[in-house]
Formats: structure tokens, sequence, C-alpha cells
């Protein structure tokens, strides 16, 4: 069985959907209201996890009930959660979806890992295949959960989501970055070994050589598909496959994803991408 290690968020998520996003100075009716436990980091570990891999999943809570939901979530999910309470909130996130799916999304990082944090997660990372990152910790966390890697021999993934600048020592030590094209313009992408280019609708590309396309869907909700990509994707590199076995798989999972509405419902289970692989 693949081991995956996940550092990222966790904290409650509010969706509304709107029939279009705001205008300057304009008020908006929202359509709806649902409230789910949230984050890019539990995101691709629930994502892993149900593509059958070993999750642990580090993160920060605060000391209140949204941070006892995230170690329920954990719970539910089969996934190894360690938590470190802060003294503060658990993180919030708002997401606005319109009537085409697209989605926004603001985040409330309250709090927040430490190196140290890191440190006693060391032990988790060594028994790893792979180790996946975003950029919604604190730039320290990553530059130390990446040397830990590199120490025993690991790889990592970076979802270089929010956009911030990368160190030369994160980027030449990252097995593969998955930008979006938005981040992709961010960053420099011949320090990288490998870049997978999350394409949308489209599918993403692979290293600017090979291409895979998307299912042909009507997307509902695009609000977590990058996070399930990369969650199957990180599970499919620690099985050996190589990149465009893995893309197609993760191209597949993101594709149903859109499906659905919100998250944690749309995040499909390895049997049910297997079989639309085979009907593809």
């Amino acid at each position: 069985m693949a081991k995956i290690s996940v550092i990222g968020i966790c904290g409650n998520s509010i969706f509304m959907n709107v029939d279009h996003f705001h205008e300057n100075g304009e008020t908006l009716a929202a359509e709806s209201v649902y409230e789910e436990i949230g984050g890019k980091g539990i995101n691709q570990a629930i994502a892993a996890s149900r593509m059958g891999a070993e999750v642990s999943f580090l993160a920060a809570i605060g000391d209140d009930s949204d941070g006892d939901k995230c170690k329920q979530c954990c719970k539910e999910n089969n996934i190894k959660g360690i938590f470190r309470t802060k003294d503060n909130k658990t993180t919030f996130a708002c997401i606005l979806t319109d009537k085409r799916g697209e989605n926004r999304v603001t985040v409330y990082r309250v709090a927040e890992l430490s190196p140290e944090d890191v440190l006693d997660f060391e032990s988790e990372i060594a028994e790893s295949d792979v180790l996946l990152l975003q950029h919604e910790v604190p730039a320290e966390v990553n530059e130390t959960a990446v040397k830990l890697a590199k120490i025993h021999n690991v790889k990592v993934i970076l979802n270089p989501a929010p956009i911030r600048q990368i160190s030369d020592g994160i980027a030449e030590s990252v097995f593969a970055v998955t930008p979006n094209e938005q981040e992709r313009q961010a960053i420099d992408i011949s320090k990288f070994q490998n870049c997978i280019t999350t394409l949308g609708s489209r599918g993403c590309s692979i290293n600017d050589e090979a291409f895979i396309e998307s299912l042909n869907v009507q997307a509902t909700d695009t609000t977590g598909a990058g996070d399930t990509f990369n969650g199957v994707f990180a599970v499919c590199i620690a099985e050996g496959m190589d990149l465009k076995t893995a893309c197609k798989y993760a191209v597949t999972a993101s594709g149903l994803s859109v499906t659905k509405k919100y998250v944690l419902n749309s995040i499909p289970a390895r049997k049910e991408i297997e079989e639309k692989m085979k009907n593809e």
C-alpha cells in the first residue's frame, strides 16, 4: 500500500451559491449555504485516502469546535490526523460558486504550523513514498519538510497554491510541481524536475511535451478539483506509475469531482475512477 504524508491546513468552509460574481459595490443574495471541513491539505489527504493509500496529515487547529470537526473528518476518511492545537482559532474559508460552476475562494488562516511541528512529523515523512505540500502553510514549514524528505529519500510533490516565491532549494528538491495556468506564470518551471500544469476543462500538460485531455462533463462546482488531482496524482506516483498514467488517473478524478457540488462529497473513490477510465 502506498504511503502519503500531507502537510497543509484544515478548517471550516462556508459555501454560497450565487448567480454571478460581484461587480464593484454589488450586494448579492446567495441561493444556498452549505458548511463542511476543507482546505487544500485535508482535501488532498482525502483524495489520496480514497485512492487506497495510507495517509498521514499534519495541520494546525484551534481549541474550538471547528478543530474538533477537523479531527472527526480525518477519522471518517481513514486518515491519520496529527494536529497541533494553537492558541488562536481554526482556519476558516468562504467559497462562492456561480451558475457556471466556477468558484472564488477566500481563506482566513489563523492557527498555523511551525517548523518545530514538522520536526515532530519526521517519522511520518520518513515512512512515506511521497510528501505532498501546498502553499497554505508558512514557507519555513515547507522548507523544513522538504529537507526532511531529502534526508529520507522521499519524493516531494508541490502544489504551488496560493502563489508565492519558491526558493531554489525547494525547487531543486521537488520531484514534481503542479501549478494551474495562473500559478505557472509566477514560477520558473525550468528549475523543476517535472512540471504538471493543470488546465481546468482542458486537462493537463506534462513538461510541455504531452497533454492529457479532460473528461467531457458538465461542471457543477469546480471547488476542490485541483486538490483531487493532486491527491490522486501523489498516490499514482507513490505506486510507481509513469507520469502519463498518473496524470490520466488524476485528470479523470478531477473531472468526476466537478460534476458534484462542494468538495468532500465530490472526491471520487478509486473504483469510480478506474471504472470511468475503462469506459472512456
